[in-house]
């Protein structure tokens, strides 16, 4: 698994907190996609504007590369009921009639059916016991507990469904954040337009934005369009618990980078274009798998990267991305890539102008 050699720093998790009043938060997606606020940064001069999301087209350059991220967000999202419970004592699974609802958040798949997942209530949830859904169709076994809390999952579907993923899109529903709590008409708006490969708890927000006809413009002006997949899991949206934001450990998840698509970057940041990340999963892709000088090396597997001020960009000249939640690892990063003053600046600024924030909200272009 890759993992960065973390920065020494003494920056503690308060600072990185902004507050933020409720009404910010964005419960739904604005249409057309393209038509939400965008802020400028320019790190250079530390300027600041304020545009309307299809004008980024305005700041992308012929011989620039975009690289997006394919993944999918699955219905990972499940409720069913506790059908065995494992009683210590008698060192067995016995039945329970209990009709309590048991929820599972599906993270990572491990392998063919097993999967890392969060439950609730845990104590729903021992190893041992074995949660049903949709009246039996689909069993998960409880078969251990991580660190931080994760379940361990084995399932097995009826002849009903050919596989897992045929039975969460029967069983299940989307992962959106809890901080949304209206209803989400069209569950497609919680996807990229681009997304190709399933595997996500959630969505990589800041490529919300595109539609394809704004994609259509920029290939059309030049730019080339690169794909990487992250599948987006624990790692992105865990909060940060230690006081020391060096202390933290990131939650690994799975990334992709093809041949071809190395060799693409490589060839136009060579020829002088810049490589601009659309989302902190984009970005996180970029810089696990590039080399110090910064060449994109092809790599598939686990990425633990944690990337806070102090870190040093290898592969990454500009960056897509939505406002994020205070004290969260992805409000490190955009300070990382920018600076920390001026990004907490910069948020401020948005709340006085009434940006929308998270994952439906509003986005800013650092370059």
């Amino acid at each position: 698994m890759i993992k960065n050699i973390l920065p020494k720093t003494d920056l503690t998790l308060s600072d990185f907190y902004y507050d933020l009043p409720k009404d910010r938060i964005a419960q739904t997606p604005v249409y057309p996609r393209d038509s939400s606020k965008l802020m400028i940064i320019d790190r250079a001069s530390r300027a600041r504007e304020h545009k309307i999301f299809s004008d980024i087209i305005d700041y992308i350059n012929p011989e620039d590369t975009l690289v997006i991220n394919e993944t999918r967000v699955i219905p990972a999202r499940i409720i069913g009921r506790r059908s065995l419970r494992y009683d210590k004592s008698l060192g067995r699974a016995v039945p329970t009639e209990s009709v309590a609802p048991v929820e599972l958040l599906l993270l990572k798949q491990t392998e063919n059916d097993r999967w890392e997942a969060l439950a609730g209530p845990g104590k729903r949830a021992k190893p041992g016991d074995v949660i049903e859904f949709g009246d039996g169709k689909l069993l998960a076994f409880v078969e251990g507990i991580r660190d931080g809390g994760c379940r361990e999952v084995r399932f097995e579907a009826t002849d009903d469904f050919s596989s897992v993923y045929d039975a969460l899109h029967e069983l299940g529903s989307m992962p959106l954040p809890t901080y949304i709590t209206e209803r989400l008409e069209d569950p497609e708006r919680y996807q990229t337009v681009y997304s190709r490969t399933e595997g996500a708890a959630a969505a990589p927000t800041a490529g919300l934005h595109f539609t394809e006809e704004l994609l259509s413009r920029i290939e059309k002006k030049g730019c080339a369009i690169a794909r990487v997949l992250l599948h987006v899991g624990l790692g992105t949206f865990r909060p940060v618990k230690e006081k020391r934001i060096a202390d933290h450990e990131m939650h690994a998840e799975y990334i992709s980078v093809d041949p071809e698509t190395a060799a693409l970057v490589n060839e136009r940041r060579k020829a002088g274009g810049r490589t601009i990340a659309v989302g902190t999963t984009s970005c996180r892709t970029l810089e696990s798998v590039s080399s110090d000088d910064g060449t994109i090396l092809p790599y598939s597997g686990d990425t633990g990267i944690f990337i806070y001020p102090g870190y040093k960009f290898k592969a990454t000249d500009a960056l897509i991305t939505n406002f994020h939640l205070p004290e969260s690892t992805l409000l490190m990063l955009v300070s990382a890539f920018s600076d920390r003053e001026l990004m907490l600046d910069s948020y401020k600024e948005a709340v006085d102008m009434n940006y929308r924030f998270f994952s439906f909200g509003d986005a800013m272009y650092i370059g």
